[in-house]
C-alpha cells in the first residue's frame, strides 16, 4: 500500500514537471504539430479496419437478437447507433490506443531515458518532463476524440454495408433506427470520455517511461506495466464517468 501511495505521488510530482511554462512556445507548438500528425495519421488505419468489423459484428448480433413480430425491424439501427456511439467506440477505441500509442510512448521516453538523452536535457538547463511529455499529452486529448468520431462513423458504415449485403432487414429499417431519438448529449458523453481516457494514457505512459532506471530489460518491464495499470484506470474510469454523467 505504502509503495502504491509512493507511485501516485511521484506521478503528481512528475504532472507538476510537465505542465509547467514551456520555454520556448514555438518549439511547443511545432513538437505538438508533429506529435498529432504522427500519432493521428499512425493510428487511422488500424482504427477504421477494427471499427468497421465491429460495427458489422455488433449489427449481425443485434438482428439476430431480434425475432419477435412485437419487436419493430429499426430497433436493431438504434441499438448498434447507442452501442457504438456511447460505448464500444470510445472505450474500445481508447484500449486499442493504449496498446498503439501509449507503448509507443512509454517505449519513445524509455529508450531517451536508457541512452541517457534526457539527462543531456537537464544539463542544458531544459525542463526535459516538459519539452517531451507535454506536447504528447496535448496530442492525445485533441487527436484521440477525433479518432473516436471516425472510429463511430466507420462502425455505423460497417453496419450499413452488412444488413445490404445480408439484407436481414432492410437498409431503411436500418437507417430509420440509426436516426431515431439521436441526442447530441451522446456524442458530448462520449468525446468526454475518450479526452479523459487520453489524458490518462498519455500521462501514465510517459510516466512509467520516465522513471525507468536500468536498460532494455527495464524498458519492456516498463512498457508492460503502463499497458496494463493504464488499461484498468481506464476501465475504473469509464464506470465512474458513466455514473456521473448518465
Amino acid at each position: 500500500m505504502i509503495k502504491v501511495l509512493s507511485i501516485i505521488g511521484e506521478y503528481f510530482v512528475f504532472l507538476k514537471r510537465v505542465f509547467s511554462r514551456p520555454e520556448k512556445w514555438g518549439i511547443f507548438f511545432k513538437k505538438l504539430l508533429y506529435e498529432m500528425y504522427t500519432m493521428g495519421f499512425g493510428s487511422l488505419l488500424i482504427v477504421s479496419v477494427v471499427s468497421l468489423m465491429l460495427g458489422s459484428v455488433i449489427t449481425i448480433q443485434s438482428v439476430l437478437q431480434i425475432e419477435s413480430n412485437w419487436i419493430p425491424s429499426w430497433t436493431a439501427g438504434f441499438i448498434v447507433r447507442t452501442s457504438a456511439v456511447m460505448e464500444l467506440c470510445p472505450t474500445i477505441i481508447s484500449l486499442l490506443l493504449i496498446g498503439n500509442l501509449g507503448s509507443r510512448i512509454t517505449s519513445e521516453i524509455g529508450s531517451m531515458k536508457v541512452t541517457e538523452q534526457v539527462d543531456a536535457l537537464e544539463v542544458m538547463g531544459i525542463n526535459s518532463a516538459a519539452y517531451l511529455v507535454c506536447p504528447k499529452i496535448v496530442a492525445t486529448i485533441f487527436v484521440n476524440p477525433i479518432l473516436t468520431i471516425i472510429g463511430i462513423f466507420c462502425a455505423l458504415t460497417g453496419g450499413y454495408f452488412t444488413i445490404a449485403i445480408t439484407e436481414m432487414i432492410s437498409t431503411y429499417d436500418f437507417v430509420d433506427g440509426l436516426t431515431y431519438c439521436f441526442r447530441v448529449y451522446d456524442v458530448i458523453y462520449s468525446i468526454t470520455k475518450t479526452a479523459v481516457f487520453a489524458f490518462v494514457m498519455s500521462s501514465v505512459s510517459a510516466f512509467y517511461g520516465y522513471r525507468i532506471e536500468g536498460g532494455a530489460l527495464e524498458l519492456g518491464k516498463a512498457t508492460t506495466q503502463g499497458f496494463v495499470v493504464t488499461s484498468v484506470i481506464v476501465l475504473i474510469l469509464n464506470v465512474v464517468i458513466t455514473n456521473i454523467m448518465l
